[in-house]
């Protein structure tokens, strides 16, 4: 797991200094990896065990591996082209958690009624998962329309599951459905590209892929490879967790 990862992930855990080590660190891992627990202490103002304790937290052994775990970043960075689907992909990849993968994989197994939502070019990525577990017998819906949305919503209780796909998180749409989602007490899975952003926030379990916004001639040609990807991963460990060969 990278370390901007590791961040999110266990952000619960982290104090006001603990924010100011890494956002250091994030700013200079060249310079980092290089350093000693003690000089890189002395450069924050700080003491070598206030360090080794966010290592732990992060889920490292210690300073060390994490200096390793930044060494190897950068070298697999380096040797990536940062614009390229190669580099999307494999990035997607190394974003995917399997412990939050099994976990939406175990609130959709348990919910009477899973009801899906995308919109624009995300939308066709809802009725793909939707096909992934009709096959093996779990019932959900997707729908395409605001007003349908809406009605499917009030359907639902508490014990059922709301899964929103927005790269960006911050599509106007899908964040009023999640906040009535919200209001209700329905279990929301998110799935958006690596960031901050409002739909997180409202989530109860994120998915992330990555896929940066890019504009092309005015047009959006984001790519919704890594969608796929991520949606993929989760069909294949919810078919082997009901007994299914893949």
């Amino acid at each position: 797991m990278l370390f901007e990862e590791r961040v999110q992930k266990y952000e619960y855990k982290l104090n006001d200094t603990d924010d100011q080590i890494i956002e250091y660190i994030v700013k200079n891992k060249k310079e980092v990896v290089s350093l000693s627990i003690q000089s890189l202490a002395a450069n924050l103002f700080t003491v070598p065990n206030t360090i080794t304790r966010l290592s732990k937290k992060l889920g490292y052994e210690g300073f060390s591996q994490l200096k390793n775990s930044l060494k190897e970043e950068i070298h697999t960075e380096s040797n990536e082209q940062e614009d390229s689907l190669y580099f999307y992909i494999n990035k997607t990849f190394r974003l995917v958690d399997m412990n939050r993968i099994a976990i939406a994989a175990k609130m959709i197994r348990e919910a009477p009624h899973v009801l899906f939502f995308g919109v624009g070019d995300s939308a066709p990525f809802c009725e793909m998962i939707v096909k992934d577990l009709k096959v093996v017998g779990k019932h959900s819906e997707f729908h395409i329309h605001r007003h349908e949305m809406l009605y499917e919503l009030n359907q639902l209780g508490n014990h059922d599951v709301l899964f929103l796909i927005s790269l960006s998180g911050e599509t106007r749409q899908i964040l009023e459905i999640a906040e009535i989602g919200k209001e209700k007490g329905i279990t929301i899975i998110s799935l958006t590209h690596f960031g901050k952003n409002s739909l997180q926030k409202l989530a109860d379990i994120n998915l992330y892929c990555f896929s940066p916004k890019k504009i092309l001639n005015q047009y959006n040609v984001t790519d919704r490879t890594p969608i796929m990807i991520v949606l993929r991963i989760l069909s294949e460990f919810y078919w082997k967790s009901t007994g299914c060969c893949v």
